[in-house]
């Protein structure tokens, strides 16, 4: 089948509008129900985190999503999509799980949520897109999403090949992807081939703490992407985005943002692949003060059994050390490298279960030393189920 947005595999969507390689694995159990066409899939993992230092906890939860779409296809050409995508992480509570160097968001609405990460939303995605194929290499296309993603980023960490097996969420992900989730989304684009334009009107404020609800939507924000896949097996993209008080606790401070990125994904033997993925991001505010963000991140599957992973961040952070009066902090440099591993046996043809485990070290400055005990480590072991 081709893409839900145009004339191109369906192994280049991925979360939102966003594109990834041609090559990319396209999970999921479908159906055929009349004229639609019905896809399922899930991931769940269920995992016990260890966090060391002072600042460290310890603590087991849940985290994954289930996901499914329902497609049409026209004799025109057009076509209707309309996706959902549920997560279990509110189970989690509030503040989440403990996760050092990550910050943003707040667990209580009064407090910022530091070292630990924020649970997703129950209703990751409720959008529906329609497009019409222009020529046998042109579609334009119109994305809504209640909540839906804008036209920011890479592919949420979540749905990229290079990160989807690790259950630790990269310390970079405000930079780079924390737009996935947005009360109010609407979407305008334009393919030809392998390049993509396309722009957003979307909701600046980050979900509140209250993580079961659906809010109310407001368009206040924009955003514009331009991507390239020159390759099956690669797929860039560059964004900008203008982003109206993000932060609960700061709702006067505005935003602006940047994102870059490549992936690279390779096949081979039967069931083997390997991807990689490269992203910068900057978030600036109506100070002009702007602080940077690097991901680096790879994946390697050399059969249906074993999967390699890994990560290596840096980020500048304001948000470790809040300032006098609350708010942001003095500015750091942070870094984190995470390695892990997981086996699945196979169930049925479309279901996994496997057992995995990951370790993380993170580098601080020396006046953050104190507080995190110099640069501690953390370990995350989890079972997962997945189906598609």
């Amino acid at each position: 089948m081709t893409g839900a947005l145009g004339p191109w595999p369906m192994t280049r969507d991925a979360s939102g509008t966003a594109w990834q390689p041609d090559v990319s694995d396209h999970g999921g159990v479908h159906s055929q129900i009349g004229d639609w066409t019905i896809m399922s899939h899930a991931l769940l993992n269920l995992v016990h985190d260890n966090q060391n230092g002072p600042r460290g906890d310890s603590e087991t939860f849940v985290s994954g999503m289930l996901m499914g779409s329902a497609r049409r296809d026209f004799a025109d050409g057009s076509r209707l999509n309309l996706k959902a995508m549920l997560s279990p992480d509110p189970l989690m509570g509030k503040s989440g799980y403990p996760l050092l160097l990550a910050a943003g968001e707040t667990a209580d609405g009064i407090n910022p949520l530091i070292d630990r990460q924020h649970p997703h939303e129950l209703f990751m995605e409720l959008s529906a897109s329609y497009s019409r194929q222009l020529s046998p290499t042109d579609s334009v296309y119109a994305y809504i999403g209640l909540p839906g993603e804008p036209a920011f980023g890479p592919p949420a960490f979540m749905h990229r090949m290079s990160a989807m097996d690790s259950p630790e969420a990269p310390i970079t992900h405000h930079w780079l992807d924390s737009t996935h989730i947005i009360f109010g989304v609407t979407t305008l684009g334009w393919a030809h081939d392998r390049f993509k334009i396309e722009a957003s009107a979307f909701k600046g404020r980050e979900p509140d703490e209250d993580r079961w609800d659906i809010e109310a939507p407001r368009l206040d924000s924009w955003s514009v992407r331009g991507s390239f896949n020159p390759t099956p097996e690669w797929a860039l993209q560059i964004s900008y985005a203008d982003v109206a008080a993000p932060e609960q606790l700061e709702p006067d401070e505005d935003q602006t943002k940047w994102s870059a990125s490549a992936i690279h994904t390779r096949r081979f033997g039967r069931d083997g692949w390997w991807s990689s993925t490269l992203a910068w991001g900057r978030k600036a505010n109506d100070h002009d003060e702007s602080n940077d963000a690097w991901a680096l991140e790879t994946a390697l599957q050399p059969d249906d059994r074993w999967t390699f992973f890994g990560r290596a961040e840096w980020i500048e952070t304001d948000e470790l050390v809040p300032g006098t009066g609350g708010g942001h902090g003095p500015l750091y440099t942070v870094a984190k490298a995470s390695v892990g591993v997981l086996h699945d046996w196979r169930l049925r043809r479309n279901v996994k279960f496997g057992l995995g485990g990951l370790y993380s070290i993170n580098r601080v400055p020396g006046p953050l030393e104190p507080l995190y005990g110099g640069d501690p480590d953390g370990a995350m072991l989890f079972v997962r189920l997945k189906i598609g």
